[in-house]
């Protein structure tokens, strides 16, 4: 049995990340895809684990020679999906999560029609400023360029294949899990 492709998106500050370290805590099986960027490493992040963090000119050598499932320049920054991690997971069976952005999601959805989408949400507007600002990792432009880019996602998430508002992260967590198992038995192949 191949494994599946679940994207998982939303705006910054939607939560998606804890709801993601939530499934994959409660379901070992699963694997994350580790995306490749060129910002700079974050305070707490880790080499291998948040992120591959690379210089541009080896990204731009990594998109150019096919190595990227998907990548957009993001905020100033390029992020982009290694393809041949994706792909050996599911040539042996295992499903594999990928935490993108919207841009990130419409790419994989054009080259792997069968991959499943989903976009988490905040229970409102104020609460994802509330969150982005207490996060306190942005400076103020930063701060309102994500701001009005969520505004933007939002409106996207009409083109997903399930929608969760991440009112709860516990309960986000176990309607994805809930997703992951429905689309497995739907779809077995």
């Amino acid at each position: 049995m191949a494994g599946r492709v679940i994207v998982v998106s939303g705006p910054s500050g939607a939560g998606k990340g804890t709801v993601v370290r939530k499934v994959l805590a409660a379901r070992p099986d699963l694997e994350l895809s580790v995306s490749v960027t060129t910002r700079p490493m974050r305070s707490g992040e880790r080499e291998g684990v948040d992120y591959h963090f690379v210089p541009r000119d080896r990204f731009v050598a990594m998109r150019d020679a096919g190595e990227l499932l998907e990548w957009a320049e993001v905020y100033g920054h390029h992020y982009g999906t290694p393809r041949r991690p994706v792909e050996d997971a599911v040539a042996q069976g295992r499903d594999v999560l990928l935490e993108l952005d919207i841009q990130g999601a419409r790419a994989i959805k054009r080259a792997l029609p069968e991959a499943v989408l989903v976009f988490i949400e905040p229970p409102s507007l104020d609460d994802l400023v509330l969150r982005l600002r207490g996060r306190g990792t942005e400076d103020p432009a930063s701060l309102s360029q994500r701001i009005r880019a969520a505004y933007e996602e939002i409106r996207s998430k009409t083109a997903y294949d399930h929608i969760i508002v991440n009112d709860d992260a516990e309960r986000a967590a176990r309607e994805l899990l809930r997703i992951l198992d429905q689309n497995r038995k739907e779809n077995p192949t």
